[in-house]
């Protein structure tokens, strides 16, 4: 008689893990937010302006894919990416969960920039760092498109390659940051690629012991400490704390690396504000150039939650803020 599977994890709406390691990521939350991790096919023909599309990385790493969402544009010269990470604290999302796709479609169309994301490998099926292994197989993938040993119709005429920008929504940032440094680090040759920025959304950056803001701010659905701890538990490498490089990257020097130019946006009210602008500080001392958006009277990811960009004032204004200052950013380098 088959024994009866236990629970040995659960984080509230998200994910439930099981003692012969199957992990369910079916929400069970309330039904009303559901639809913002639906599924979104994608589709070759424009809806409001923007086209989209799924690719197999085969030449790179089997199973390796990412969505291209191409904006329509007159034939007016070629147009900057932007390579995205997913946040989801390691765990859980996808690209093509309509959260993401509301938002980067949004993103495509007006910062006129074709937009990469990663489906990336989960925990703790997958802990890290198998998110940035995948993450530099994109990288190296998109040099590939740029010297022409892969070809893609789309990228190879549309896409400038000299303005390559990474961009990560909460862990999502943990990677870029991750990304960037690597690249600086191991004088990786990307040519005729060029990295021109690094866009860093509410990054998962903490420490050990809980900050200012993780005491003194709102949870929310998008975030509560309960969904912050188990999610990191589960994502970094067995062993690790909350200091590791990938979380806590404030502990590492950085003098003497060259870094793109950084932009920093944080949440007034996000749970890891105050270790968000302590990454700020610490990128200062060592004279890195970093630019600092602050969204006023919202948390964490709040640009990404739908029912709230359409109905509160205030967090459809600060999500149109936020787009406009990553366009602005975009169109600067």
């Amino acid at each position: 008689m088959a024994t009866e599977r236990k629970v040995t994890n659960h984080i509230s709406g998200w994910l439930t893990v099981y003692d012969d390691g199957f992990v369910d990521r079916t929400w069970t939350g309330p039904p009303q937010f559901k639809f913002m991790s639906d599924h979104v096919p994608p589709h070759d023909h424009f809806i409001d302006s923007v086209a989209t599309r799924d690719i197999l990385l085969d030449a790179v790493k089997p199973d390796l894919r990412v969505r291209v969402y191409l904006p329509e544009q007159p034939d007016t010269g070629k147009l900057p990416i932007i390579l995205h990470f997913h946040g989801g604290g390691f765990c859980i999302s996808q690209p093509d969960w309509l959260m993401y796709y509301n938002f980067y479609t949004r993103l495509a169309r007006e910062s006129k920039a074709i937009i990469i994301s990663t489906y990336l490998r989960l925990a703790p099926e997958h802990r890290l760092p198998a998110a940035v292994e995948d993450g530099y197989s994109t990288l190296l993938w998109l040099r590939d498109v740029a010297n022409d040993k892969t070809y893609d119709s789309q990228l190879s005429t549309k896409g400038d390659f000299n303005r390559v920008f990474l961009i990560g929504d909460s862990t999502g940032g943990n990677i870029v940051h991750q990304l960037a440094k690597q690249t600086a680090t191991e004088n990786l040759n990307l040519h005729p690629l060029r990295l021109a920025g690094v866009i860093l959304i509410h990054p998962g950056f903490v420490r050990p012991v809980r900050s200012k803001s993780e005491l003194e701010k709102p949870q929310s659905p998008m975030l509560t400490l309960d969904m912050l701890d188990k999610f990191l538990n589960m994502g970094l490498p067995e062993g690790s704390t909350k200091d590791h490089p990938i979380t806590c990257p404030m502990g590492e020097a950085v003098d003497g690396v060259d870094l793109p130019p950084y932009l920093l946006c944080v949440a007034e009210e996000d749970l890891m504000v105050a270790t968000e602008m302590e990454f700020y500080d610490w990128m200062k001392k060592y004279e890195k150039e970093i630019e600092l958006l602050v969204s006023d009277g919202v948390g964490h990811s709040f640009y990404l939650n739908k029912i709230a960009v359409d109905v509160d004032p205030n967090t459809s204004e600060q999500t149109h803020k936020l787009v406009q200052r990553i366009s602005q950013f975009v169109g600067k380098y």
